[in-house]
This record gives C-alpha cells, structure tokens and sequence, in this order.
C-alpha cells in the first residue's frame, strides 16, 4: 500500500457528514507515543475518524487551532458516588477534564443499604452522606439502575465496599466476621458484580474494616475471581507497617488471582519518609509475577475524617467540616484548641463527625512516586466537604502544570498517558482511554502551555485554568468556562 487514497475513498470523504469535527488539533492519543497535528470527527457518542477532514461536513466545528487534543482524564480513585446523584452536573471534575470516574473505593460505597441506616452513620461512610438520606439503595442494581436512568456528566465505574457490607452484615464490627457473615457478605459482592460493579475495594486501615483479618477479606472476595474483576484497598498501615500492608495486598490478589490497585500509594510519617523507593520496589517486583496497579494524588497532605489518633501524627490538621462545631470549617485545629480550650482529644469530640486535612507526607515521596512508570492519577477528593481538600479540583490540571510543565517530572505525553490509556486499560474500560477511531469521543481541548490549578488549600474551590472544552460520549459537558447541562454519562464495566 502506498498510503494515498484513491480517488473513490477521496470521494466517500468529500461526502462524509459528522456530528463534531475538531478541526486542526494537536492530538495526545492516551499511548504515551509523540503527538501529532490532525483532525478528529465524532458520529454520535463514537470517534469516526482521525486524520485531514477538510472537505468533510459536521453539525458543529470545533476550531482547535493552537490547543492540544487529548482523551479525557479518568479519575482513578474518588468519593463521587453520593455526587453523581445530587450534582450531575459533577463540575468539580468536568471543570478539569475528567470524563470517567471511578466509585466506591475506601471500602466505602452507597449501596447495598438493606434496612434502616445506621443513626449516626457509622464513620467512614458519613465521607458520603453524614444524613443517611443517600443509603437509600437496598441492592447495588438499585443503585446503578438509578445512574443510568438519571446519568450524570460523567461516565462511572464503581465499586461494592467492603466496609458497608460489615456496617450492614454484622452486629459488632470490631472483630472478625464469622462464617454465616462471610456467606451474606459475599452474596452482596455476588449480586453487586451481576449488576455491573467492577470490582471490590476495602478500607482496611479505618475501624469499621481493621478487625477483619486477611483471610476474611480474601472469602468476602471470592466471586471476583470467575469474574476476573479487580481487588482495590486503602490498605491496613500506609506508615510504619506499610511494607508489611503491602505485602497483604498481594497475598490477597494471589490467593483469588485477580489484579489489586493499591489506593493513593503514599508513606506517612516522618520516620517513613524516603520509603517510597522501598515501597516502589516492592511493587515493581511484585509486577513480575500478577497484576498489581497504583495509583496516586498529586499533594503532601492527605483527607479523610478527623481522628485523634491520626492528628496525633502529624505537625498541621486543617478542618474540612464539622457537625458538631460548623464554625471552624476551614480552621487549623491548633487555632481550634486555642479557642475552644481543652486537650486534643476533648476538641476533636466536640468537632466530630467532623473531616480534616492531614499535612504527613514528604514532598520527595510524592514525586518518586508520581513519577514511577505505572502510577495512575486519583484524586481521592470529597465532594461533600464544606472545605475541601484542593485534590478534588484541581488533581489533574496540577499534575499537568505544577509536575508537568514547571517541575519536569514526566513528559506531557507520559502525563496524559497516567490520566487516560493506562488507567483504561488497568479498569478494564473498553475503547476509552485513547483517541483512535472506534474508541468513545471522551475528549478534553486544553492549552497544554498555561493548563493549571485553579484551586488551592486557602482556596479550595474553583475550576483549572486552561480547559477549554471538554467532551462525553460525543456532546460538550464543558465549554466557554462553564458546565453546559448535558448528562451524557454512562454506567462502564461490569461482568
């Protein structure tokens, strides 16, 4: 073949009428390969053509002159399943490019919830809904039917958390299961997978879930084997046992042959600093022999709910909400103290329920492992926050400005390749991730010269800074610096 087309292909183009054309973009395919100039026509929700459109037809143009074409970024790790429902519009994320997110982790997850909800819900479920308004889903096809009768801007992927399976399934779940509650519990992974979960996550470092022993985890995961779905855990110890933590995630994974994603991989501590090169060894080496992903947020500090023994670790604790003192949101727990007087201890029950932001990583330890070949990019942001932690808009535009661009981390090809073809392909995401002919047109139109961060910890809320149009299944959810309405979202996955 000489590449050239003949005259009657040369016709049949003349001809061809799309949707969108996106006209003259450099284009960032999702494979990590070089870009390249080109055009990019999209038949309802499908890329049907990549190449030189100039004689071809279209509804609407898209002139792409000067910006940079790339797959839409896919949030490997969220809190977004309350969010999906009671703000579809999900601009926290399609204000930053993503158009796939990934629910359910942390052992966290919206249904099942047979029953009455627990009053006040038990922690860490209230990161979702501290009312129990949302628990409203008795079965995991209740839930997702939902998603895909009232769609969101984004597509979802989701999880069945083990966590709310204890909260459901157990009397006391401060100690281990026994068999019958191991058979309920595992009937509900059962049934979430037939309705389309993805998988199961855990979250074994938080109290509903660290009584449950290894073995425990690997029954209630049985059905994901047959299934070949995935494993995800915000393991037991990300301190001083994280090699010992990591080491169970593996075993866990061999034992029902299934590929695991080790949660926003990080080491916490300031006697654990520098043993991110220790941890990533770990896991290149474990690569060898089964599947094993990661991914990772770009920022020092973590966020989840405020805890004494978690604020005791670290040198700042920032409020992110409070039920029981809603005026210090957004305040230091060190000014907290000062003010309301008292130990740690007695403040933070006066808070609580309450969330915080944790300052305990080492800035090293974030780029080693950013920068490691295989990290996928999860926010790991929480929607319902009051003052959230800044990952939750701002992850993928810093990751392309502050790692990217300013810090040369990684190559901006190396960069779209974390956020779109890697993470697709470790999900299971058929024909998203890229930009190919046949894949879904989830697209993102940005200024890869002045893309960046438009919120930060005094300023936690806004959208990025050079996201010009960003594209689901084929229609605009983001242009001209607003959402514009359009649900286009799907439900993905399932076996």
């Amino acid at each position: 073949m000489t590449g050239k087309m003949d005259n009657n292909e040369t016709n049949k183009m003349a001809t061809q009428k799309f949707d969108v054309v996106i006209r003259g973009a450099h284009v960032v395919d999702g494979t990590g390969a070089p870009g390249f100039d080109t055009d990019v026509g999209i038949t309802g929700e499908r890329i049907a053509s990549v190449g030189n459109l100039a004689n071809c037809d279209a509804r609407r143009e898209i002139d792409a002159r000067g910006l940079t074409l790339t797959p839409g970024f896919i949030d490997a790790h969220t809190h977004d399943d309350r969010l999906l429902l009671s703000d579809p519009s999900m601009t926290p994320k399609v204000s930053q490019g993503v158009t796939t997110i990934i629910g359910g982790n942390c052992g966290i997850s919206l249904a099942p919830m047979p029953g009455v909800v627990p009053s006040p819900v038990t922690p860490p479920l209230d990161l979702l809904d501290d009312t129990g308004r949302w628990f409203q889903f008795a079965t995991f096809a209740e839930y997702l039917n939902r998603l895909r009768s009232e769609p969101a801007a984004t597509n979802c992927a989701m999880l069945v958390g083990h966590t709310t399976l204890r909260v459901i399934t157990m009397s006391d779940v401060r100690r281990a299961a026994t068999r019958d509650e191991i058979a309920v519990m595992r009937r509900h992974v059962e049934e979430g997978l037939d309705a389309g979960a993805i998988g199961v996550s855990t979250g074994l470092a938080y109290p509903p879930a660290i009584s449950a022993p290894t073995q425990e985890v690997i029954e209630v995961c049985r059905p994901l084997t047959s299934r070949e779905a995935l494993y995800c855990t915000h393991m037991r110890d990300e301190g001083d046992r994280v090699a010992e933590s990591l080491e169970e995630t593996f075993e866990i994974g061999r034992q029902l042959g299934v590929a695991v994603v080790i949660s926003h991989h990080k080491v916490v501590g300031e006697k654990n600093y520098g043993r991110s090169a220790e941890t990533l060894d770990l896991i290149r080496k474990a690569m060898q022999s089964q599947r094993v992903c990661l991914d990772c947020y770009p920022y020092a500090a973590s966020s989840t709910i405020l805890a004494a023994h978690l604020a005791r670790t670290c040198k700042r604790v920032t409020i992110t909400w409070s039920r029981g003192m809603p005026q210090y949101a957004g305040a230091d727990l060190d000014e907290v103290i000062a003010r309301v007087g008292g130990t740690m201890e007695e403040v933070i029950a006066k808070l609580l329920p309450a969330g915080a932001i944790y300052y305990r990583m080492d800035e090293p330890d974030v780029r080693r492992i950013l920068a490691f070949d295989e990290t996928m990019i999860g926010s790991d942001g929480l929607p319902h926050d009051e003052r959230p932690h800044p990952r939750l808009w701002a992850t993928f535009p810093r990751v392309l400005g502050h790692y990217g661009r300013s810090l040369g981390l990684f190559s901006f090809e190396k960069a779209i390749h974390k956020m779109t073809g890697l993470t697709a392909r470790n999900f299971g995401l058929t024909d998203r991730g890229e930009i190919r002919e046949g894949a879904y047109a989830d697209l993102v139109l940005l200024n890869r010269d002045t893309v960046a961060e438009g919120a930060d910890y005094p300023h936690p809320i806004g959208p990025a800074i050079g996201i010009d149009t960003v594209l689901v299944n084929g229609r605009a959810v983001w242009t001209q610096g607003q959402a514009t309405g359009e649900r286009p979202g799907r439900v993905l996955g399932g076996h």
